[in-house]
């Protein structure tokens, strides 16, 4: 018995994960982080991260790239004149420019953590 709840008022269904983190489901991945390179921005290992293949990388974006035929997670940074992929083990200043050899592979959009 007793009384219904306010909450009830505002009730408008379930929450849709898919349509609150996934813009365009053909070109969205997700991923298992391995390793702790980039800890300092919250990405650890054992997170899972949303990919989306389909944005451009910009300045700053933090990106899954293959370089040496394996996947890494990066941060994609203008540095002095040149694009590099740094780690937050590897300031900018020592990560190697962008070759020919390395592909952009998708933007990481979100990082779900366990708690």
């Amino acid at each position: 018995m007793g009384f219904p709840s306010p909450a009830r008022d505002y009730y408008t269904g379930g929450i849709d994960l898919n349509r609150l983190l996934i813009h365009d489901r053909t070109s969205t991945f997700l991923m298992r982080v391995a390793g702790n390179s980039m800890a300092s921005s919250g990405i650890s290992h054992g997170d899972e991260i949303i990919v989306d293949r389909a944005l451009s990388p910009r300045d700053g974006s933090v990106v899954i790239a293959i370089q040496a035929g394996e996947l890494v997670i990066r941060r994609l940074v203008s540095h002095g004149g040149a694009m590099v992929l740094s780690s937050d083990e590897e300031p900018a200043e020592r990560a190697e420019p962008l070759t020919e050899g390395t592909t952009i592979w998708g933007v990481v959009t979100r990082c779900l953590h366990h708690v």
